[in-house]
């Protein structure tokens, strides 16, 4: 059994007792693409942790060889959340391009001992 666990901070999370860690990443929850299609997984996947964090990380590839990378592609990220403001309204901040990961948090996916 594979599982991931998220910490909402930039701090990577310990996997839980009789359980090892296999990778480490940044969680992320869903991408949208062209038109009203998207598609995600539940934050307990191991998809939901990627080992690295790309702003926009899907190319389209499809079955005549081809690939095409979308500008209108968008990808939502799990957000880092204060403790002491965790129950409170968000306030919106602008971040810059290389301070992203800043914000996003951390996981760890990892399989139970058997």
């Amino acid at each position: 059994m594979v599982i991931a666990v998220h910490s909402q901070t930039i701090q990577i999370p310990t996997c839980p007792s009789y359980w090892e860690p296999l990778w480490i990443g940044f969680s992320f929850m869903m991408h949208t693409s062209a038109g009203a299609e998207g598609s995600g997984q539940a934050l307990a996947s191991p998809g939901s942790c990627l080992e690295e964090f790309r702003s926009s990380p899907f190319i389209e590839c499809h079955g005549r060889g081809t690939c095409n990378y979308y500008g209108n592609t968008y990808s939502f990220w799990l957000a880092t959340v204060d403790q002491s403001e965790m129950f409170r309204k968000p306030q919106s901040e602008t971040l810059k391009a290389g301070n992203l990961s800043t914000r996003i948090s951390r996981c760890v996916v990892c399989m139970k001992r058997t």
